[in-house]
């Protein structure tokens, strides 16, 4: 096929840049335009020198409608409100919409559902291999080990993380509800301060970290009497997610319009 052309939005950030040079390196893709807010400082300059891989000729702009029209997909790390009107605008233009923002409210992102009637929209918490292989292994394990395993998940990032949970424990809890056939949002534990009380049978707790320039830290604890089992992933590097959101970009160059997991990409639904 030819080279899959990119939209990468929100491009001046530090993952927008991520994306563009994971996209300089992976065969079958290239950007062909990169979009950033009105009034942004780096309008007008090249996203390629921008990203430190040599000049692209693909100018940063504000016009994301005509951007999304000339696109065969698009990579957006951005925030929840503008990865909603982004999905619009794929929606429009029929093309693969891959979603990795994360601090997404309850339900905030059930409109996705209707532009992925038009769009190939791939969504998850995390982009990377590893962390999805993760979540399969700890679904596995909340199938495997009864209540008497309490389950926890811990997360820690860098201090200018502004979400928490991460998107990445989230879908650690869901895999882990999900093993154990119970609704993540009648279990969560998001935080414990003063006189809690005895843990309840059943929840699943969340701890949070933040700090320094962690790129991101998961374990998943299944604590039982006597002993414990540990599942942990440690991101080393930006550009893993980077690469995985191109990876996924396609995956679904080629398929029907629908609402797909990097689940779906690794084949770890089958």
């Amino acid at each position: 096929m030819s080279e899959m052309r990119l939209v990468v939005v929100g491009a001046a950030g530090r993952m927008g840049r991520a994306l563009v040079r994971a996209v300089a390196e992976i065969e079958g893709a290239r950007v062909c335009a990169a979009i950033e807010r009105s009034g942004s400082e780096f309008l007008g300059q090249d996203i390629g020198e921008l990203a430190g891989v040599g000049t692209l000729g693909v100018a940063v702009t504000d016009d994301a409608l005509s951007a999304f029209a000339a696109a065969d997909g698009v990579l957006d790390f951005t925030a929840p409100v503008a990865s909603l009107e982004f999905a619009e605008l794929a929606a429009q233009a029929r093309i693969v919409h891959v979603i990795g923002t994360t601090g997404w409210a309850e339900d905030e992102d059930k409109p996705l559902f209707a532009a992925a009637r038009h769009a190939r929209i791939v969504k998850s918490g995390n982009m990377s291999l590893g962390v999805n292989l993760l979540a399969a292994l700890v679904k596995k394990a909340a199938q495997a080990l009864d209540a008497d395993f309490d389950i926890e998940v811990l997360e820690m990032h860098h201090k200018h993380k502004v979400d928490a949970p991460s998107g990445t424990a989230l879908l650690l809890g869901e895999a882990a509800a999900e093993g154990r056939q119970i609704p993540l949002a009648e279990h969560s534990v998001r935080s414990r301060d003063g006189i809690t009380g005895a843990r309840k049978s059943g929840d699943i707790g969340f701890a949070t970290l933040r700090g320094g320039s962690v790129i991101g830290e998961h374990s998943v604890i299944f604590a039982g009497e006597g002993e414990r089992i540990e599942l942990t992933h440690r991101a080393e590097d930006r550009q893993l997610f980077a690469k995985g959101a191109v990876k996924a970009a396609l995956w679904a160059f080629d398929k029907k319009p629908g609402f797909y997991s990097m689940a779906d990409v690794l084949g770890l639904n089958d």
